[in-house]
C-alpha cells in the first residue's frame, strides 16, 4: 500500500474543499469498509484520503412527519434496529440485516453503501495484471465475457462488462424511489437513487454519476403505504455472510385481495440496481394469485442475455420475485 496524505474536515463544505485542493487521486472514506480492502488489493491508490466521519449532524435518522431521512454517516447496524423502518418499511431493515456481517454493519455507513463496488472475481483479483477488466483499466477488455461468468449479471450487461452491481441497501432504496443528497463544489443537489448508477456501456469504469468531488450527505425516503407490505428476499450460496445470487425488493399495495400498486427491484443479477417495470406491470391492477406472482417474475426476466454459465439466473430470480410478491402479500394479511 502506497502512503497517502489524510485530512478530517468537520463541514460537508471543508470536506468538499479539501477534495478539491487535493486534486487527482483524493478519496472520500467513512466506514472504510470497501475502500480500505480495495486498496489492500492494489485496486485503489488513494493520494488524498478525506475523512469525513467527523462532519456534525450527517449521523442523524429522523422519522418526523411522512418521511425518512438518514444522513449519509448512519451505521448500517443503526438503521437495521430502528422501529420505525421495521414497522413501515421492512424491506429497508431487511436488505441491511441481510447484508455483511454485525461487524461490518457497525462500521459501514448507508451513504458509503451505497458506492460499494463490484465483487467480481476478475475486478478485485486482477491487479497484477493477470486478469483484463475494463472497470479496474479502461480499454484492457473482461475476462469475465466467455470466462467464468455463473456470477456476472444477466441484465443492463454490455459489450465492455457485466459485473454484477454487489449491494443490497440500493436495491431496496431503488424499489422506495428514495432520493439521494449530495454535495459538491457547484453546491447541493437532489436525484433518485436509481441515477445514482451508471450502465456500464463502453465506459464500465464510470460506475457512478457523482460528479468529481461530490460528497453524498442524505437519503430521504418518500412516504408510501406501499412501505409497509414490503420485503428483501435475498437468495445466496450460503446463509449468511454472501451476496446475492439473485435477490428482489418488493412493495406493494393492496386493497382486498387486489394490488393497486407494485413496486419491484432486482439485485444479484444486473449490473447496477434494476427496476423490475415489466413486473410490476403484470401485477397492478390484479388479483393476488401465486400464478400471477411467477408470470410477474418471468416478466422481470424478459430482457435477461444469459452468458456462459448464468443462464441459471433467470429461472433463479423469477422465481426469487415470484416468492417476493408472495411474501409481501401475506404481510397484508399480518
Amino acid at each position: 500500500m502506497q502512503s497517502f496524505n489524510y485530512t478530517r474536515p468537520t463541514t460537508a463544505q471543508e470536506a468538499v474543499k479539501a477534495f478539491a485542493d487535493a486534486g487527482a487521486g483524493a478519496r472520500f472514506v467513512a466506514g472504510g469498509t470497501n475502500l480500505y480492502d480495495l486498496m489492500k488489493l492494489n485496486i485503489e491508490q488513494p493520494l488524498h484520503l478525506v475523512d469525513v466521519t467527523s462532519i456534525d449532524g450527517l449521523d442523524a435518522l429522523s422519522t418526523d412527519g411522512g418521511r425518512i431521512r438518514l444522513g449519509a454517516l448512519v451505521p448500517m447496524s443503526a438503521a437495521a434496529t430502528n422501529e420505525r423502518l421495521a414497522r413501515d418499511y421492512p424491506v429497508l431493515v431487511e436488505a441491511l440485516w441481510k447484508a455483511a456481517s454485525q461487524q461490518i454493519r457497525n462500521m459501514a455507513t448507508v451513504g458509503g453503501n451505497l458506492l460499494q463496488r463490484t465483487r467480481c472475481m476478475y475486478f478485485r483479483n486482477g491487479a497484477d495484471g493477470a486478469f483484463p477488466c475494463n472497470k479496474r483499466e479502461p480499454g484492457s477488455g473482461c475476462a469475465a465475457i466467455g470466462g467464468l461468468d455463473s456470477g456476472q449479471a444477466v441484465l443492463g450487461a454490455s459489450d465492455a462488462c457485466n459485473a454484477v452491481s454487489p449491494g443490497d441497501w440500493p436495491v431496496a432504496l431503488t424499489a422506495l424511489e428514495a432520493i439521494v443528497e449530495v454535495q459538491g463544489p457547484q453546491g447541493v443537489r437532489s436525484f433518485p437513487v436509481a441515477e445514482l448508477y451508471r450502465l456500464p456501456e463502453a465506459t464500465p469504469h464510470l460506475e457512478f454519476s457523482l460528479a468529481p468531488g461530490e460528497l453524498i450527505t442524505a437519503i430521504e425516503v418518500p412516504q408510501t403505504s406501499a412501505g409497509r407490505f414490503s420485503t428483501y428476499h435475498k437468495v445466496r450460496d450460503r446463509e449468511s455472510y454472501a451476496f446475492a445470487l439473485a435477490s428482489a425488493a418488493v412493495a406493494l399495495e393492496i386493497d382486498g385481495d387486489r394490488i393497486i400498486e407494485a413496486r419491484i427491484a432486482l439485485g444479484g443479477v444486473a449490473t447496477r440496481p434494476w427496476r423490475a417495470k415489466e413486473a410490476e406491470q403484470a401485477l397492478v391492477g390484479q388479483i393476488f394469485t401465486l400464478a400471477r406472482a411467477r408470470e410477474a417474475g418471468a416478466a422481470a426476466f424478459w430482457a435477461a442475455k444469459p452468458g456462459r454459465h448464468n443462464g441459471f439466473k433467470i429461472e433463479l430470480g423469477a422465481r426469487t420475485v415470484a416468492d417476493a410478491i408472495e411474501i409481501a402479500f401475506k404481510r397484508s394479511r399480518a
